[in-house]
């Protein structure tokens, strides 16, 4: 049990003093014997029901338990850290990197959304305050602070970008405008993405059976760096059969380049000085000058794998299978996200709908609709 009595030093104010769990002494000093006796039977009752923290980790500047954040999870990839730091040090720390963790209010994390909306895209300020909310979740799961400010906070709405689909013709056209770099692109509309893609060596494809497997993938790490390793989940290590044209395709293109499948550790696409493919580069390169040239300016190479899942979905493919192919650890992602519905697929919907609920032709009788008889004449 603690004490309230009379400040040793300044008999004017009143001292108060318990012994925390683990039977350090606290104290703290106040004008009033009231206010004293509050804090005290305040921070009794936490210790009783176990909601507890030692009040000096509170003042633990945010900065510093951002750092402890970045390095308390040891599965978080390369570039998810690089983004991270990013949001770090232009978003959250010029804001709040220099005030104690304990002190950062609701309010004050409000306004700083309100700040980051006012200025960038609803998918930019959420990533921002995923950033935020981690650290404080981090900080209350180490008992530094009681509970998080980041509760009940407005966050602004995210509307889906329609993805750009693409048919076969258009496909052809860009995949010709690659060059080189074209297989890729059918793989990409396969399934795969482009760190996968640019992962594939020469041994992940069964040319007899037509199967590419996928082991590895490069990304973008800290400061911008290529890094090789494995896909982010379970889900993306996988196998998933080709058309025969694909093999024949990537079989001449290797050919093309002097390889055969006695290289098996060899990469299948390399910068034209033979080095692993980079990102930046290779969209600067590649991608931007092949998509302007048909004038698809607002194409992602992503969006390819919309094309991918919507295909799937109009050619009736499980969703299981759909969800396997595309490397997504849950059906839902696939649905959600990717099985994005062309209007070709909603036209033939309505038909096909349509013709299930398609009147008779008494029922099509204006006559009939008002309650008259074929021959005019109204009913009973």
């Amino acid at each position: 049990m603690g004490s309230v009595r009379r400040a040793p030093r300044n008999s004017a104010r009143w001292e108060a003093r318990y012994r925390d769990l683990s039977g350090r002494q606290r104290t703290k000093t106040f004008d009033s014997r009231a206010s004293a006796k509050a804090w005290l039977t305040a921070a009794e009752a936490d210790m009783s029901r176990g909601s507890w923290t030692d009040p000096s980790l509170a003042t633990t500047k945010l900065g510093v338990v951002a750092e402890q954040w970045l390095a308390a999870d040891q599965r978080k990839r390369s570039g998810s850290i690089a983004r991270d730091r990013s949001i770090l040090s232009n978003h959250v720390l010029p804001a709040l990197g220099h005030r104690a963790i304990g002190g950062i209010t609701r309010a004050e994390v409000q306004q700083l959304v309100n700040d980051w909306a006012s200025q960038y895209s609803p998918s930019t300020t959420l990533r921002h305050y995923a950033c935020l909310r981690g650290i404080f979740s981090y900080a209350e799961s180490c008992e530094l602070i009681v509970r998080s400010p980041c509760r009940n906070v407005r966050l602004p709405e995210l509307s889906a970008r329609e993805a750009a689909i693409l048919d076969a013709v258009e496909l052809e056209r860009l995949a010709a405008a690659m060059g080189a770099y074209g297989p890729m692109l059918y793989l990409a509309a396969l399934g795969l993405r482009w760190g996968e893609i640019a992962g594939l060596r020469v041994g992940n494809v069964d040319f007899q059976r037509g199967v590419v497997t996928v082991l590895l993938q490069r990304t973008r790490g800290e400061k911008g760096r290529m890094v090789e390793q494995d896909p982010k989940s379970q889900a993306g290590r996988r196998s998933l059969s080709v058309p025969e044209w694909v093999t024949t395709m990537l079989a001449e293109h290797l050919t093309s380049r002097g390889l055969t499948g006695g290289d098996p550790d060899t990469l299948i696409f390399v910068s034209p000085d033979g080095q692993p493919l980079h990102y930046s580069n290779w969209r600067r390169r590649v991608w931007l000058p092949a998509r302007a040239a048909l004038g698809l300016d607002r194409l992602t190479f992503h969006d390819l794998k919309h094309t991918a899942a919507t295909a799937l979905v109009e050619e009736g493919v499980d969703v299981k299978t759909a969800q396997v192919r595309l490397g997504h650890a849950s059906p839902q992602t696939t649905l959600r996200i990717y099985a994005q519905v062309t209007r070709q697929a909603d036209r033939a919907a309505a038909d096909r709908v349509g013709e299930r609920l398609r009147p008779s032709l008494e029922a099509s009788d204006p006559s009939y609709a008002r309650g008259e008889g074929p021959s005019g004449r109204r009913g009973a």
